[in-house]
């Protein structure tokens, strides 16, 4: 495993992010395909076999579960010093108010069955709170020692940017990570967003690299109940299948000259283009070793510029 610094902040994490969303109560009407307690505590396991380090959550995702199987899982398998643990505020009453953030926060941290999170990340924009009032109320989080760093998620180029300059503007804690949606078959953040972030030193811990798989396998629907069920991974992708399709006979392509995956493919792709750790949700163990050889192919320029050549602009997808 390869390791690097997030952004400004003093936080080493693994070049891999396992992204959480699979974990938690299926019962909880969040999504039906999530794992178990059990199941979770192996991929978890799993993961820190290979040297991953970083997690992340959300207080929303399985109502809540997600964070209990993964706190409870970090408990059994590792110290907690050796891991970092993000988790999300925003899909809550209130939104990113500051009675929000602080009730929100207090949950999160009994949920992990823990006293700090490393990163806490807004889940949006909140167009109904004053940005003061909600970076007012994320750096107190970090001066009572309840959160090490700061990040952001899905949004636009202008929201990122004054809630940055806000922070700057009054001395408080910015932003040291962006997790927004980014991947071959989307990347209109590459017009204001990403730039953005790389101008702040920024790190990019996208969600969704594989496009919910589709980045992974010639097929572009699986048999598999995640794919079955998954409506939202429909409406972000499907529309746009006939233009898209042809990027991802390209991934294949290049999968076979550098003797490696799709996966590999996609997510070296991400290396090149900047990105930190990519945020990999998976609900088989299997997939992270996989995912770990991306780390060992070099994509060209040419390469990359192979890969980008076909994408076609589409509609936002991620931020509201």
């Amino acid at each position: 495993m390869k390791y690097s610094k997030l952004g400004k902040s003093d936080l080493q994490v693994s070049r891999l992010c396992v992204g959480c969303m699979s974990f938690g109560d299926p019962d909880s009407n969040f999504h039906s395909w999530t794992l178990n307690a059990d199941e979770s505590e192996e991929l978890v396991k799993r993961a820190l076999d290979l040297g991953i380090n970083f997690f992340d959550t959300a207080n929303v995702y399985s109502s809540g579960t997600s964070e209990e199987y993964l706190g409870r899982a970090i408990k059994n398998n590792v110290a907690r010093d050796k891991v970092v643990l993000a988790t999300k505020v925003y899909f809550n009453e209130g939104k990113l108010t500051k009675e929000a953030i602080h009730r929100e926060i207090d949950g999160s941290l009994k949920r992990l069955g823990t006293d700090y999170v490393d990163l806490y990340i807004i889940h949006r924009f909140d167009y109904d709170t004053q940005i003061e009032e909600t970076m007012e109320a994320l750096d107190s989080l970090v001066k009572a020692g309840k959160v090490k760093a700061l990040g952001a998620s899905a949004m636009y180029g202008y929201q990122f940017y004054n809630m940055q300059l806000v922070a700057k503007e009054n001395g408080w804690t910015p932003f040291t990570s962006m997790q927004n949606h980014y991947n071959l078959l989307y990347r209109e953040d590459e017009r204001e967003l990403i730039p953005i972030c790389k101008q702040h030193n920024v790190a990019l811990t996208p969600y969704s690299p594989l496009a919910a798989g589709r980045l992974s396998r010639l097929e572009w629907s699986a048999d598999t109940k995640r794919s079955q069920t998954d409506k939202t991974a429909v409406s972000k992708y499907d529309s746009t299948v006939e233009t898209d399709y042809n990027i991802v006979l390209r991934v294949n392509e290049m999968a076979k000259k550098h003797n490696g995956t799709m996966t590999q493919i996609a997510l070296a792709w991400q290396y090149a283009k900047g990105v930190t750790s990519p945020i990999i949700g998976a609900t088989k163990a299997k997939y992270f070793d996989d995912a770990v050889g991306a780390l060992e192919i070099k994509l060209t320029d040419e390469d990359v510029a192979y890969l980008d050549e076909l994408y076609l602009p589409h509609k936002i997808v991620g931020a509201i």
